[in-house]
């Protein structure tokens, strides 16, 4: 491989992490991959404006992509990704997308769209079903201690909590 090549890679590398320094504290749950413009997926594609208006799981289409944050999120319509555009602060998912009950303990795990739950307008996500109904059994604590902790853990990486 030539010096130019190298420098070309080493450049592209670089522009990249600069382009997404939230990543790297892994602030959002982007466990699904990245998107073909080498933005990290956020809520497993998930359409976020029917997620946390309707509580409804829709798979968005990459036809309609905004990225926020350094993170892409797939809409199902033009319409839902408009929406999105405009208020992003109203549809994304709290704690960058991770398990709220996991947040509460001061770890970060995957939150899975399927077990979600919208309170006084905000989305929180969890891991599974198990989880989700431990958490149903006293939500209001559950997400006090989750903003409790949110500021302590939010910008150190998954592997160091």
């Amino acid at each position: 491989m030539t010096n130019s090549i190298k420098a070309t890679i080493a450049a592209a590398f670089l522009a990249f992490a600069a382009a997404t320094p939230s990543l790297a504290a892994d602030e959002h749950n982007v466990s699904t991959g990245i998107t073909t413009s080498g933005a990290p997926l956020g809520l497993h594609g998930v359409d976020a404006v029917a997620l946390s208006t309707s509580n409804t799981v829709v798979e968005g289409d990459a036809v309609h992509t905004i990225v926020e944050d350094g993170v892409a999120y797939y809409f199902a319509t033009a319409e839902s990704a408009r929406r999105f555009k405009a208020a992003p602060e109203n549809y994304m998912p709290k704690y960058g997308g991770f398990c709220a009950f996991a947040v509460a303990l001061g770890k970060k795990f995957d939150g899975d769209p399927r077990f979600a739950d919208i309170v006084d307008g905000k989305l929180y996500l969890f891991v599974n079903a198990e989880i989700f109904a431990k958490y149903k059994k006293n939500p209001e604590k559950i997400l006090a201690n989750a903003e409790k902790k949110w500021p302590t853990i939010k910008h150190k990486a998954v592997k160091d909590l």
